[in-house]
């Protein structure tokens, strides 16, 4: 079964990297902050341990040990590379763009810009990086995803410090002989952007003396309402723009917000017993844009999947955001 082509020049995944912060952190540590119990966690998010990055480390770091490696698995020479587009939400400078930087890092000074889609970042990146190939804009472009969620929330707060955690993935995207990453079904719901969503914006901060530093907040039972009653649907679509079958995957590779939302899309879906659901989640936490990249490595890291085999990826966070497309793994 082939993908179907949607441009005279074919673009695909080369490589795959992945970073993830050395430090382990159980739920026990986690509970202990946010007036939960580990047994709690676990049983409501399906999550273990999650990673957390250095003092020191910083998006850029993390993304430049993602992006390198995949680098080296697709066997590209840096200064082939046209393109860098990092995908993250958790940056926290304003200017200039983390990209440049980890552009800079890598050894080439092709276009380099950042994207803003939350978790569903990710596949945003994926489906322009796959455009500047086949258009001719650039022959190799590397897309990150990077974030140190644990910047930008408040580590007491139970519906965000339990779930959320560190982490970067990377994959370069090239030409190939046939189509290796189907047509984006992507969206935005803005009435909704309030569901997950910074306490405060940074003129609050700057201008009202005693204001707390800005943390995203989330609605949890809200989102997880609203994901598995739609993200389903992005899937399955996903899928027919893409003249794939469920029974044709090998894998689904959801972002990986918590353990039980995924089971629940995977189940609504009714997806053959053979593909494999990606369960990252449980040891890696919610990494946002760095959590379907992640995942992706973790299964080919476990002969879970292997070369030749179609993936179903879905992002979806805040904005709300969504995006999904079918890939052939390197």
């Amino acid at each position: 079964m082939q993908i179907q082509r949607t441009a005279a020049q074919d673009a695909g995944i080369l490589g795959i990297g992945a970073y993830r912060p050395h430090r382990v952190v159980g739920n026990e540590e986690v509970a202990a902050r946010t007036g939960r119990t580990a047994e709690w966690i676990q049983r409501r998010t399906g999550i273990v341990e999650r990673r957390y990055a250095a003092a020191d480390e910083t998006v850029v770091d993390m993304a430049v040990e993602a992006a390198r490696k995949a680098v080296a698995d697709a066997g590209v020479e840096p200064d082939l590379i046209g393109a860098v587009i990092l995908s993250s939400m958790s940056g926290l400078r304003q200017s200039p763009g983390d990209a440049t930087e980890i552009a800079d890092r890598l050894g080439t000074r092709g276009a380099a810009f950042d994207l803003n889609a939350a978790c569903a970042g990710f596949c945003y990146g994926l489906a322009l990086a796959a455009s500047m190939v086949r258009d001719g804009a650039a022959r190799y472009v590397v897309v990150v995803g990077s974030d140190k969620m644990t910047d930008i929330i408040d580590p007491e707060d139970p519906s965000a410090a339990i779930l959320f955690a560190d982490g970067a993935g990377a994959m370069v995207v090239g030409p190939r002989e046939e189509c290796g990453i189907g047509p984006v079904v992507w969206g935005s719901d803005g009435s909704r952007r309030g569901l997950i969503a910074h306490s405060a914006g940074w003129l609050e901060y700057r201008d009202e003396p005693g204001t707390a530093w800005p943390t995203m907040r989330m609605a949890g039972p809200e989102v997880f309402r609203w994901a598995i009653e739609e993200m389903p649907k992005v899937a399955l679509e996903a899928l027919d723009a893409a003249g794939i079958r469920p029974s044709d995957l090998a894998a689904f590779v959801p972002h990986q917000a918590n353990l039980r939302m995924i089971e629940t899309v995977a189940q609504r879906m009714e997806l053959p017993g053979h593909v494999v659901v990606a369960r990252d989640v449980a040891h890696a936490g919610n990494t946002s844009a760095a959590s379907v990249p992640l995942a992706v490595a973790r299964l080919r890291e476990s002969g879970a999947v292997t070369s030749g085999d179609l993936a179903l990826l879905l992002g979806f966070g805040a904005g709300l955001t969504w995006g999904a497309q079918v890939i052939r793994l390197p």
